[in-house]
């Protein structure tokens, strides 16, 4: 039964080794000279008067797209899992009706389902845990200056450490799953995508943020934490800002008034005081007597964040998540075969 499973399988085990293989050479010709570069640039600036905001920015700049061209890689990984190897896995046999001559060989319905779920799933589960760990690796010198992308962020998050893997078993499960219920499999490669791409949409909308409770903090609004800051009609001025830490994931950041309540912008005059421009815009000075101003009157920012420290309690709390829907998909499909399926 292993060698059957194996031959039907491994032409598709034969192209995602490929593809690993070919990534894994990419990314191990890049990586040493990207980690170079970054440490030669920050031991560079770290003794210039200016900091490292500018080799930062450039370096992030640089390496842009190169980030999330093999961010997508692994994003889209656990999917074309799901849709090629787990959709077809039953449904190509039902559809066929190969699967009733295997059952009359001697083998039991539970043992065919488990040998087929068991060296495709591994394989599944092994080939993102490899992608995965591929990308983080390369892509960690960038992930350090990353400010707007951080790694709590649901963009990098679902292509880090070892969440992926959870997202495989599950699509491959899912898939599956879908197979056996539909029997065809086209619809089936296209209700787990769908499914899938839902899941991954509800998952950093809806359960993440609620892994562990967020931390709130109230602080001043500085020219060091303040992203955008112009006038807008009727004397108003608006600002923003994130207003959390550094690589923090903020769920959400508004301004308070001196009571504590929500304002979508601040009201000052812009004829006269210290927020009121000299020369028509607001240049470095005027912007650092305003903020002082706003400081004064009590106006501060308030955000709602998950710390960069709950990166790998998230990764595990979520991992265990797939890991667990995948073994209760798995768990109705050998119901399924045993009570229902002919």
């Amino acid at each position: 039964m292993i060698w059957l499973t194996w031959r039907q399988f491994r032409g598709g085990a034969v192209m995602m080794a490929a593809a690993l293989a070919l990534l894994a050479a990419i990314l191990g010709l890049t990586g040493p000279g990207l980690a170079d570069e970054y440490s030669t640039g920050i031991a560079a600036c770290t003794s210039q008067s200016g900091g490292c905001s500018d080799f930062v920015e450039r370096f992030l700049n640089d390496n842009l797209i190169p980030l999330l061209a093999v961010t997508a890689v692994v994003l889209v990984l656990p999917a074309l899992i799901g849709v090629f190897w787990g959709a077809p896995l039953i449904a190509r046999e039902i559809e066929a009706g190969t699967h009733r001559l295997v059952w009359n060989q001697s083998i039991t319905r539970t043992r065919w389902l488990a040998v087929k779920l068991g060296l495709t799933g591994l394989a599944a589960m092994t080939a993102a845990g490899l992608g995965s760990l591929a990308v983080t690796w390369w892509s960690s010198p960038i992930d350090k200056t990353a400010t707007e992308f951080p790694r709590m962020a649901p963009l990098l998050f679902a292509a880090r450490g070892i969440v992926p893997i959870g997202y495989a078993a599950f699509a491959f499960a899912l898939g599956v799953t879908v197979g056996m219920l539909v029997r065809r499999t086209v619809p089936a490669m296209a209700i787990t995508l769908a499914i899938f791409v839902a899941g991954q949409i509800a998952m950093p909308l809806l359960v993440r943020p609620h892994l562990l409770p967020p931390t709130r903090s109230t602080i001043e609004l500085t020219e060091s934490n303040i992203d955008g800051f112009q006038w807008g009609p009727n004397d108003v001025l608006e600002v923003w800002s994130d207003a959390g830490p550094a690589n923090a994931w903020v769920l959400s950041s508004h301004s308070v008034d001196p009571s504590g309540h929500t304002v979508d912008s601040i009201s000052m005059s812009s004829s006269s005081g210290p927020c009121a421009p000299p020369t028509g815009t607001l240049d470095e000075g005027s912007v650092t007597a305003c903020l002082e101003e706003i400081q004064r009157l009590g106006y501060r920012q308030e955000a709602t964040y998950h710390p960069s420290s709950r990166f790998w309690p998230f990764q595990w709390y979520e991992t265990g998540i797939y890991t667990a829907l995948a073994l209760g998909l798995a768990g109705f499909c050998f119901w399924r075969i045993r009570r229902r399926l002919s």
